[in-house]
């Protein structure tokens, strides 16, 4: 006869999505954790939310398993929606101690909408979306080598069975029961036929969703809505290399300075003289905001995208102090642990490709700012000085601004004395 345990009543647990603040009224479902038949441990993420500031992870606050979700990647979901149902186990009646293993058991195939036996096959991890174009196509997903986090099961990993002819996978059952795929092979080409090239074909659908949306969105506003002009810029950094050298040859070499601290250090001292240009622009309200202090966004290049992480009061930091920030932030916003106020309330950006910089650039507002500056490669070439060629070192900026606000002539005034600090870089430290 069955052991009798404590009971095991289903009961149900609305997730909502949650505020996450400055006045979010919904989020993007960015990619899930989990999928429908889950049994989920409470702290455990469950999925990656966007708003237009950054990508956060929301974690279960219980412990159960997951019935239903609210939508597919690409969603908005309002805040206060239900998220996910769970299905948590109760305390008012008795079950055998058999079903309450069953109970508990962290199957995913129920939303297969079948039962089968707990084998590891069962609980191949992928999306309600996934499983459904699985079973639409008469693909066993069970058969299919995910690649995403833990082992899950993507769309590609899907669309890469079907167009590769591995799928649909047939099932014939051994004579002990257990279910094995068996996939046609087809016949690999021979002779001169094999030493051809092929036409390549297909088509991988990419949704703009998450962070890739509102870099979208964003720059899509910049460029509609206000009128850019660029302006560039050569600059002798011969002085300033030598000096970014001298000063990394004391320093570990994960802590070597690169040009941006020197520039973001000369550009809070430059903007003291030309306050239009560290502003923002108050579109509601038709106001122009001119900050006192200098919050400096720098563009970071992250596997999610563009984001602009923010260095605050750089007008108040030591060379050394801005060099850890600009790590520290950009760190934070590639791996995705930036706060929200981290990745928002700059007023002036700066943009570098580094080693890839090229000659000229024509970088785009990061609204409401009305500025942004852009760090090109440096370069060795041959100059005239005092009447003679010599090989310079030579660095172009190229910076854009936002002709509503700011007049050619003030712009090239602030950039021109942005030069001047750079190719004296003392002057970047003295007192004005």
């Amino acid at each position: 006869m069955n052991s009798v345990v404590g009971s095991t009543v289903p009961r149900r647990f609305d997730f909502k999505v949650p505020d996450l603040g400055e006045g979010t009224v919904s989020s993007e479902i960015v990619a899930w954790k989990v999928a429908v038949g889950d049994w989920v441990q409470e702290d455990a993420p469950l999925a990656e939310l966007s708003t237009d500031k950054a990508v956060v992870e929301v974690s279960s606050p219980v412990s159960g398993r997951v019935v239903s979700l609210a939508g597919a990647p690409g969603d908005a979901v309002a805040v206060g929606s239900v998220l996910v149902v769970f299905e948590q186990v109760g305390s008012k009646l008795p079950l055998t101690a058999e079903v309450a293993r069953e109970e508990l058991a962290p199957d995913a195939s129920s939303s297969l909408g079948h039962s089968s036996p707990k084998t590891r096959l069962d609980r191949v991890m992928a999306s309600p979306a996934t499983r459904r174009r699985a079973a639409e196509a008469g693909v066993d997903i069970t058969t299919l080598l995910g690649t995403g986090a833990g082992g899950r099961v993507l769309r590609t990993d899907l669309d890469r069975a079907v167009e590769s002819g591995l799928a649909p996978a047939v099932a014939s059952a051994t004579p002990g029961g257990s279910l094995l795929p068996t996939v046609a092979s087809k016949l690999a080409p021979t002779g001169e036929v094999a030493n051809k090239l092929k036409p390549t074909t297909g088509i991988t659908e990419i949704p703009v969703i998450g962070v890739r949306r509102v870099i979208a969105q964003r720059m899509e506003q910049a460029k509609r809505t206000a009128p850019h002009f660029s302006y560039v810029e050569e600059v002798d950094v011969t002085a300033l290399e030598a000096l970014r050298l001298h000063l990394n040859s004391r320093r570990p070499r994960d802590e070597a300075y690169s040009y941006l601290p020197f520039v973001m250090a000369a550009l809070a001292r430059v903007l003291h003289d030309f306050p239009q240009c560290n502003a923002h622009y108050d579109a509601a309200r038709n106001v122009i905001l001119r900050h006192a202090a200098v919050h400096i966004g720098v563009a970071t290049q992250t596997p999610d995208g563009l984001k602009v992480p923010v260095v605050r009061h750089v007008e108040a930091l030591t060379l050394g102090q801005v060099a850890a920030e600009v790590r520290r932030v950009s760190a934070a916003a590639r791996n995705n642990t930036a706060r929200r106020e981290e990745l928002g309330g700059s007023t002036i950006t700066v943009t570098s490709l580094g080693k890839l910089g090229g000659i000229v650039s024509t970088p785009v507002l990061n609204l409401p700012e009305v500025a942004i500056i852009g760090l090109n490669k440096a370069v060795e070439r041959p100059v005239v000085v005092g009447g003679a060629v010599v090989v310079r070192r030579v660095m172009n900026l190229s910076s854009s601004f936002d002709h509503r606000f700011v007049d050619g002539f003030d712009a090239a005034a602030m950039v021109q004395a942005l030069k001047e600090r750079l190719e004296q870089p003392a002057t970047i430290f003295m007192a004005d």
